[in-house]
């Protein structure tokens, strides 16, 4: 008896051993490795965006831009987010989520009609040309991209702020946005974090 008792502790303590090297070891050893392989391992650091080595943004994460005047606003906007302690942000990035309200709440609908106005204020149209995207916040309250319709909605104040020919910035936009996922999957979008980077670059002497 005790000698089974011994076979079956050992046993026991070399697939202890075993495991744990294999799971507390290789495993992790072997998960890092594969995030160093060239291509994959921006993915892997969160898809920092950099500028002259220095990370600027990350383009899985919408950071909606404040003006230092809201009347001369250069920026391109992302959605709105629930986290805001306003209906059109900034967003509280150390927080995601959506306001899990329903689509009957009086709540959501007094938000969406705020941002409608708000928006179509601030871009100087009326407020039925503001796309769907542009009020509505999105799950996470961190979504990086934007409807191509919302960012040529903003084209024109951009340009008047900034200086830029309108004809360039169109030209930023139309740069900035990726199709489909395989050519069907999802719609079209424009990452804001990287077109404003676009448009400072656009700015600065030789840009």
């Amino acid at each position: 008896m005790l000698s089974t008792l011994r076979r079956q502790t050992g046993t026991g303590l070399r697939l202890l051993i075993v495991f744990t090297v294999l799971c507390g070891i290789v495993y992790p050893l072997a998960v890092w490795g594969v995030s160093r392989v060239p291509g994959l391992s921006g993915h892997a650091e969160g898809s920092l965006i950099t500028q002259n080595g220095t990370a600027v943004g990350s383009s899985l994460i919408g950071i909606d831009p404040v003006p230092a005047d809201p009347a001369a606003d250069p920026y391109f906007h992302t959605r709105p987010s629930a986290s805001a302690e306003g209906v059109l942000g900034p967003a509280d990035t150390s927080t995601s989520g959506g306001s899990n309200k329903a689509g009957d709440s009086q709540d959501l609908l007094a938000a969406v009609t705020q941002r409608r106005a708000l928006i179509a204020q601030r871009e100087g149209v009326a407020p039925e040309a503001v796309p769907t995207d542009a009020i509505t916040a999105s799950a996470s309250g961190l979504d990086p991209d934007i409807s191509p319709a919302y960012a040529a909605l903003q084209i024109d104040r951009v340009a008047r702020v900034t200086g830029l020919p309108i004809a360039q910035v169109r030209d930023l936009v139309a740069q900035a946005i990726d199709g489909r996922i395989l050519g069907f999957l999802g719609e079209p979008t424009v990452n804001v974090t990287e077109l404003n980077l676009a448009v400072a670059a656009a700015q600065r002497p030789g840009g």
